[in-house]
């Protein structure tokens, strides 16, 4: 059967997380590119939900201006005490009704602490709880060790009676390997009436959502659950250990889709790719890589080994090695590093070398230009088929203002060289070895700076005596004056 859009998503992400030890909210805690809410509400979203509700209370300053930022559509609801989450719920409820949703189709309630959570799992979810026309489905797991958790009871036929808590469990529950997740799929209709006959009455004094299964089921109304494929999905994040371990298990996942799309990983073990990487095919990543933000890899390009990217793009068959790059833009068939620094509108065209221990910053390389060796490129344009000589400079600041340098294609810069922006080099003019350029250099002609060079025959001898350099000297001299 078609599975309908869900009439809103409810994602619980109001508590402390105490075990984080931590000033920033539980759920905003990162790991591959989002933090764990991020992760959640993507999942989520494959749903196409008619809306989002997020339950925010601790630090939900911080938990709000990040939906402000990344997910405007989602709405909040408060809770300002953390009773329960049936309370939390509650809370969502109200606010769905405070903006006239009148809910009247199916509700899925999530976590914002379980980063591990598949779009395909919620799916499957709501296809089982609409397919059965259940009152409200539990998403169940089976695990190694289900110590801790509530129980899912079945009855002989196999059919679902209750969930018993592991400590109300006699012997043969606790022998029970299904969990309740505590996610659940429900009938929006009756999820608004049954949230307001929730007790507190219990030993911590707070409303509990698993009150409103034998509630609903105590009705007369269908309940069921339907197990995850992957119990490592429904596990939620306490402490910096687990968020740790989560981290691993995520980046193997993103890690094993892209080489069965084609990609070579040669050590997954020390390669981390955030979840918005994209890579082509037959693109080659070499150990010891890190993929963030939002890098795009071309089909055939090589990264790697020791380089981290961030927000950057690659060409095809380009080649990145042990690099750090932020917002740069590597063109097809470029080639960079090794020991390079590509800053923030760092731009190669197609063919263009940036290569060890250059550091390029809101530049352009042109198509087929060379920068090789010990170079600073800030503030520049450099043109097509250039060769910009060893240990140069831009100097592109005076103080108060950036100013920019222009290379003109074919040009041929020697080593040693200062630009002292704003200034321009014309089409295939050259500078000389050690040329300071304060001035513009005209297509085609030659500029030098250096005067003669000047010679102080015995200046070591006489101002540096009795030193290795000294003795050096009059060594030399005595051989070459005894070979004559």
């Amino acid at each position: 059967m078609s599975v309908s859009r869900p009439a809103a998503v409810i994602v619980l992400a109001a508590g402390e997380g105490t075990r984080m030890k931590s000033r920033l909210p539980k759920v905003l805690h990162e790991l591959c590119g989002r933090p764990m809410l991020g992760h959640v509400l993507a999942a989520s979203g494959e749903l196409e939900p008619e809306r989002t509700v997020v339950v925010v209370g601790h630090g939900r300053e911080k938990v709000a201006q990040y939906l402000k930022e990344t997910a405007p559509q989602v709405a909040t609801a408060v809770q300002e005490e953390q009773n329960g989450t049936g309370h939390a719920v509650r809370m969502a409820v109200q606010e769905l009704a405070a903006q006239g949703v009148e809910l009247s189709g199916t509700v899925v309630l999530a976590y914002g602490d379980t980063p591990l959570l598949r779009g395909r799992t919620l799916a499957d979810l709501v296809a089982a709880h609409e397919s059965a026309g259940n009152a409200v489905t539990v998403l169940s797991a089976k695990v190694p060790d289900p110590a801790g958790y509530g129980r899912v009871v079945r009855d002989a036929g196999g059919a679902f009676t209750e969930i018993v808590e592991h400590a109300d469990a006699d012997e043969a529950q606790r022998a029970v390997d299904e969990i309740n997740s505590g996610m659940y799929a429900f009938d929006g209709a009756l999820l608004a009436r049954v949230v307001d006959r929730l007790s507190t009455d219990n030993a911590k004094g707070e409303e509990y959502i698993t009150d409103a299964v034998a509630i609903l089921r105590g009705d007369g109304h269908r309940v069921d659950a339907a197990p995850a494929e992957d119990w490592v999905e429904i596990q939620g994040v306490n402490d910096r250990v687990q968020l740790a371990e989560a981290r691993r298990l995520l980046n193997d996942r993103l890690l094993e889709a892209h080489m069965r799309a084609g990609v070579t990983v040669v050590d997954p073990a020390s390669t981390w790719v955030d979840a918005e990487v994209r890579i082509g095919r037959d693109a080659l990543i070499e150990p010891g890589t890190r993929l963030r933000g939002r890098t795009w890899i071309g089909e055939g390009a090589v990264v790697g080994p020791g380089t981290t990217l961030t927000d950057t793009s690659v060409g095809a068959d380009a080649e990145v090695r042990e690099t750090y790059a932020e917002s740069a833009e590597v063109g097809p068939g470029a080639k960079v590093g090794p020991f390079a620094y590509l800053r923030p509108d760092a731009r190669l065209r197609d063919g263009a070398k940036v290569g060890t221990f250059v550091e390029v910053k809101k530049s352009t390389i042109g198509a087929g230009s060379k920068v090789p060796h010990l170079t600073y490129v800030g503030d520049a344009d450099i043109g097509e088929g250039v060769n910009i000589g060893a240990s140069s400079v831009f100097v592109n600041y005076d103080g108060v203002n950036k100013h920019r340098t222009t290379i003109g294609d074919h040009a041929r810069t020697g080593s040693d060289n200062m630009f002292v922006a704003p200034v321009q080099v014309g089409e295939g003019a050259y500078t000389g070895a050690g040329t300071v350029v304060r001035k513009d250099v005209p297509p085609g002609a030659l500029a030098v700076s250096a005067g003669e060079q000047r010679n102080i025959e015995g200046w070591v001898q006489r101002r540096r005596p009795g030193t290795p350099a000294a003795e050096a000297a009059e060594r030399a001299l005595r051989d070459g004056q005894g070979r004559e």
